[in-house]
């Protein structure tokens, strides 16, 4: 039998091709090798999991019991502070006289807005936050949302509701008999959230105190990014 030489034809000692011979006769690039291979699954790893938190910071429309669910054909308008505060039918949280209102929009059966609602409640002394009401995951939604706006005292009412919600045992009892009014209202208001292309709820709409321009945001978050957000303080 007879054996391959073990040089190159000019002498030199013959090396494995590919990438595998190259690393497996240098340490260093080995340990780049590692280095690089580590790095790219940290990055991958980091934006997955930034995704995750923004899916789950919020509530998507899984079936629209007004039957107004956005699709991606509809016609999107820019946010409107101002069409907001005229077209959208809510109830206010906080002091009455309070300068640039925030809305939030949210539907009674999503649990992040019932985190959102209690992060806020240490704003509710400085701040006027005008809740709105939308139908967007179960027929529970526009019958919760309903009540809420009808109740004799609201922000009383909130809370007991987004308590139970988020134990669990699914929120405020409530007539599924809506009147027409009311009915209409859950209707309009959650055909106001769809046409300003918000893809989930809690959706918060509020005037930049530095600049005077309307901001809008999705998901839920704590105190303190609210009250950042808002460009204000936890008292």
């Amino acid at each position: 039998m007879q054996r391959r030489p073990l040089s190159a034809p000019d002498g030199s000692p013959r090396t494995r091709a590919g990438s595998a011979g190259i690393l497996a006769g240098s340490p260093i690039l080995v340990h780049l090798f590692v280095i690089v291979v580590n790095t790219m699954n940290l990055t991958r790893l980091f934006s997955s999991l930034a995704l995750v938190a923004l899916l789950l910071a919020g509530c998507s429309p899984q079936e629209s019991a007004t039957g107004t669910a956005s699709s991606s054909s509809s016609a999107k308008r820019e946010v409107s502070l101002a069409t907001v505060a005229a077209q959208a039918k809510g109830f206010t949280a906080g002091p009455l006289m309070a300068a640039n209102p925030v809305y939030v929009f949210f539907d009674p059966q999503c649990p992040h807005c019932g985190r959102l609602w209690e992060a806020s409640l240490p704003l509710q002394k400085k701040i006027k936050f005008v809740w709105i009401p939308v139908g967007i995951i179960n027929p529970s939604s526009s019958a919760q949302g309903a009540a809420l706006l009808s109740a004799a005292n609201p922000v009383e009412r909130m809370s007991e509701h987004e308590a139970s919600l988020l134990a669990g045992t699914g929120g405020i009892s409530a007539s599924a008999s809506i009147s027409a009014d009311m009915e209409q209202a859950i209707k309009a208001n959650t055909q106001l959230l769809n046409s300003m292309g918000a893809e989930s709820v809690p959706f918060i709409v509020a005037q930049n105190p530095a600049n005077g321009q309307t901001v809008s945001r999705e998901g839920s978050m704590s105190t303190a990014a609210l009250a950042e957000f808002l460009g204000t303080t936890v008292p």
